[in-house]
């Protein structure tokens, strides 16, 4: 049965800048969006196999699942536990692994597993585990998983989805629904509507585009729907030194404080899409190190920066994210642009 062994490093990304007002989500109805289940596969922490969700999220193999904005401007989605529910977990392509809140294993009754080591933005702690009979998002089910415990107060909701249950999925963040979707390309339209398609690298479960750059700096990009904020490492601050803006506070998931320097990239280019004016807190996370993106600049990249978008999709299977572009003349004054668009 698989499940966290003692000692097991995990990595997590960050939450928010401390005391930084959110970008305010504009008014929207969240559509229901319908989610296929994909072919079973085994996942850390977890055997997944489709069946039948929770009474609360099926109704048949075109139930919908929705997706919600939450105060950091992130996205969360209904889970089940233990056949109850739904609850709201946070949708974290940045994250390695899906954690649930010690609050909500507490009032499940949860049984206590092992404890493991967890590194995030912020720094590096020990945590308890418990463990969990099923998790269930929308009709894709996982089973006899050892979860991470994290305060709920530093996650901002009842728990996290990571990227160990979404490796034979497609998560697809449409920025003009303010929806969010998870299931098989073919379910969710396939790559109809998305001008760019960029294929990356994995490296612990994460997805990291490589041909990117910042200011004409070649820089490596890790689509982080966890997080609010684009963090950068020392190498790219270093590289850009003559943007510094001030300094800020980072929080992450594991209440860890880190200090950062901010400063403003004037274009971020991957593949052929760009964005201007990009705010990034800079900072010696540990979580580059665990990656091993520590010479090379890279970037966290968060969802304000990710809103600038009409869509973006990420396909774990095949390894690509796909980018919906923007017309020009759009509202959306700060891009993304395309050329040739």
């Amino acid at each position: 049965m698989p499940g966290a062994a003692l000692g097991l490093t995990l990595l997590f990304a960050e939450l928010a800048i401390m005391g930084a007002k959110p970008v305010p989500s504009q008014p929207s109805t969240v559509q229901p969006i319908p989610v296929q289940p994909g072919p079973a596969q085994p996942v850390p922490f977890a055997v997944q196999t489709p069946r039948a969700g929770i009474p609360h999220l099926e109704t048949d193999m075109d139930a919908p699942i929705q997706g919600q904005t939450d105060n950091d401007d992130r996205m969360t989605v209904p889970v089940g536990l233990q056949g109850r529910g739904p609850y709201r977990f946070l949708i974290d392509t940045g994250s390695q692994a899906t954690v649930v809140s010690s609050a909500l294993a507490g009032t499940l009754g949860l049984v206590q597993g092992p404890p493991v080591t967890v590194i995030s933005m912020g720094g590096t702690t020990r945590v308890a585990t418990a463990r969990l009979e099923s998790l269930d998002i929308g009709l894709q089910s996982y089973f006899d998983l050892t979860v991470p415990l994290l305060d709920r107060q530093h996650i901002g909701a009842d728990g996290i989805v990571g990227t160990d249950s979404l490796q034979n999925q497609r998560v697809v963040l449409d920025f003009t629904k303010n929806t969010i979707a998870i299931g098989d390309a073919k379910s969710l339209g396939d790559n109809s509507g998305y001008e760019i398609v960029v294929r990356a690298r994995k490296k612990e479960g994460r997805l990291i585009m490589t041909n990117a750059t910042i200011d004409g700096i070649r820089v490596d990009v890790v689509i982080d729907t966890g997080s609010s904020t684009t963090i950068g490492n020392l190498a790219l601050q270093r590289a850009v030194r003559d943007r510094f803006a001030g300094q800020t506070t980072l929080l992450s998931v594991t209440g860890h404080e880190l200090p950062a320097g901010l400063g403003f990239a004037e274009k971020l280019q991957i593949d052929d899409a760009f964005l201007s004016n990009v705010l990034i807190a800079f900072a010696d996370a540990p979580a580059f190190k665990e990656l091993k993106l520590v010479k090379r600049p890279a970037i966290f990249l968060g969802m304000h920066e990710l809103r600038a978008f009409r869509r973006v999709a990420i396909d774990f299977p095949t390894r690509r994210i796909l980018f919906d572009v923007p017309k020009k003349g759009s509202a959306n004054s700060k891009g993304p642009d395309s050329r040739g668009s």
